[in-house]
């Protein structure tokens, strides 16, 4: 393996990325520490400039480049965050940049990478597609191509939030890091092991774009036949083959995040943190449930927060639904006055809140002996809808469960 990524290459990065970056500084959790019997610290980039760490290897590389290529224009594939992270650099270096992105980035993504002055092409429903429109455009108009994580210098770059969280926390026993294509991973874990082989550096990736655990299985990188999950920043069908070597050599381990957990981790950070982290963000919050209860010093890094409304919107919507804080029942009635209010003074003795309504007359063709009430209701958690359920059928009701729809 060539020595690129090496402590001077490191200290170099760090010294240059500082002209842009804010300070993360570490936020340790008395939630997550009490949830899963470690000292849990959250490395927060969704509150980096450009929201996201991507910004850390896109200065780092453009400010290597030669004068003749940043004259050529600069241009990259991404599903966002680095897109913003080379559009801001590039506009800084004095740079032309052209992005080009998959159909289904969030366009909060897209319009903040317009708003730091590339030009976006929309390509491809994958992060894979985009990437080989954009190499086919910087054939055809000579680009200037900075790849988002298979190029030394970027992880380089994206490896000095490791060397920021040991200067921080120098006994920190294992840092969490989400894994995509490998750029943030081999930095991390590259700078992590040269400077103290003792601190465990765990890769965390999306159940539905497993594609380091392909290439670890293979030995080498094997691209997906598809990625699904809502983890969109992550969403990568093939690891890259030059960071690949350090993530075999420096990674302790890997962890797969379904997306269920995702969805539960982003209204955790919400209620106990009050922080907004992209779904590629969370799978490291989401792995700290997978880590033995050790009481040691671990750090998760919050890789982003650029995360639409509407996303958000059904995120909170399904995190609801799962922990049982919203439900829906169905209960036959007759169709005669005061039954309705009768349903709804056992629902309230239980103090649960009803938010949505639905009679349905039709469910008999005798509507005197039967008809169907579909109740919504907010609760605290499973044990207070068990409660409120317990309660209707206390007065005469038999209540079913049905599919919650907000």
């Amino acid at each position: 393996m060539a020595e690129m990524l090496t402590l001077d290459a490191f200290e170099q990065a760090s010294e240059k990325v500082r002209e842009v970056t804010q300070t993360t500084e570490l936020v340790e959790s008395p939630h997550f520490s009490q949830l899963t019997g470690n000292r849990v610290f959250f490395k927060p980039e969704n509150m980096q400039r450009t929201g996201a760490y991507k910004v850390r290897g896109a200065y780092y590389k453009i400010s290597t480049l030669t004068p003749e290529e940043l004259g050529r224009g600069i241009i990259t594939a991404s599903a966002g965050n680095h897109a913003q992270g080379v559009a801001f650099a590039a506009t800084r270096a004095g740079a032309k940049s052209v992005v080009v992105m998959p159909t289904t980035t969030p366009l909060i993504k897209v319009e903040r990478t317009k708003g730091y002055g590339a030009e976006v092409v929309l390509h491809g429903d994958v992060y894979d597609e985009a990437c080989e429109h954009a190499l086919e455009l910087a054939a055809e108009h000579g680009y200037t191509f900075i790849h988002p994580f298979n190029d030394p210098v970027v992880a380089t770059g994206q490896g000095t939030i490791a060397m920021e969280i040991i200067q921080e926390l120098p006994l920190v026993d294992t840092i969490l890091v989400p894994v995509g294509g490998g750029g943030l991973a081999c930095g991390v874990s590259t700078f992590a092991k040269l400077y103290n082989p003792k601190i465990r550096v765990i890769g965390v990736e999306p159940e539905g774009a497993a594609c380091l655990t392909a290439a670890l299985e293979a030995g080498r990188p094997v691209k997906l036949p598809s990625a699904n999950t809502i983890a969109d920043g992550t969403a990568v069908l093939e690891c890259g083959d030059a960071v690949f070597p350090y993530l075999q050599e420096n990674l302790d381990g890997v962890i797969r995040v379904p997306d269920e957990e995702l969805i539960v981790a982003f209204l955790d950070m919400v209620e106990n943190h009050k922080m907004i982290v992209e779904n590629s963000g969370l799978l490291t919050v989401a792995a700290l449930k997978h880590l033995p209860a050790e009481n040691r010093r671990v750090v998760s890094i919050l890789s982003g927060g650029n995360m639409d409304v509407i996303t958000m919107s059904s995120v909170v919507q399904h995190g609801l639904i799962q922990r049982d804080r919203i439900f829906t029942v169905s209960v036959l009635l007759p169709d005669r006055p005061g039954m309705l209010v009768k349903v709804a003074s056992a629902i309230a003795e239980r103090n649960g809140n009803v938010i949505k309504l639905e009679h349905n007359q039709f469910v008999s063709t005798n509507r005197n002996a039967a008809v169907e009430l579909r109740v919504t209701i907010e609760a605290y958690g499973a044990e207070h809808k068990a409660q409120i359920i317990d309660a209707l059928r206390e007065a005469g009701f038999e209540p079913h469960a049905s599919q919650t729809m907000l």
